[in-house]
């Protein structure tokens, strides 16, 4: 099964993170938290928008990115940027893989992206526009990953019985 973690640099707005938090809690990921951040963990809008999913999340803070990089100095990890060269599609993921989101305000510092090129990548959208929701953007990430390795451990096709689609 393919290790997916969702890494926020500073991020600034709870509810996304709230909403990554659930992604994450759904899909099996991993949350990772670059301080500083905009929020307080305890913050109301973060917890609601998580909901109950809090006590499944595997989370870890880091006390900048130079904290990140000194704990996963072999981390596979994938920049998702709107100045990338090319599309999150065009990258064949690996068994563990790190996918970096900057904050919602200016994404990823420049120089990030610039000393990481090789390893950056955008989602596709409409030119002049600025950019996706950052919890949209994790998640269609995840998901690409997680479609490259056939949703491996995941609820299959078919087997939910939340409803009966038959007529009786």
């Amino acid at each position: 099964m393919a290790k997916i973690n969702i890494v926020l640099h500073e991020p600034e707005i709870p509810q996304n993170t709230g909403n990554i938090a659930r992604t994450c809690a759904a899909t099996g990921a991993s949350l990772h938290l670059i301080r500083p951040m905009g929020f307080e963990v305890d913050d109301k809008k973060l917890k609601r928008a998580g909901l109950d999913y809090w006590h499944q999340l595997d989370i870890t803070y880091y006390d900048g990115l130079d904290d990140f990089y000194n704990k996963h100095p072999e981390a596979q990890i994938y920049y998702f940027s709107t100045k990338a060269p090319r599309a999150y599609t065009g990258v064949s993921y690996g068994d563990e893989v790190f996918l970096m989101f900057g904050k919602e305000s200016k994404g990823l510092p420049e120089e990030l992206l610039k000393e990481n090129k090789p390893r950056c990548v955008r989602i596709p959208m409409r030119e002049n526009l600025r950019s996706l929701n950052l919890s949209n953007a994790a998640a269609i990430a995840v998901y690409e990953v997680l479609r490259q390795h056939n949703f491996e451990n995941l609820v299959e096709e078919g087997s939910l019985t939340r409803f009966s689609w038959e007529e009786e």
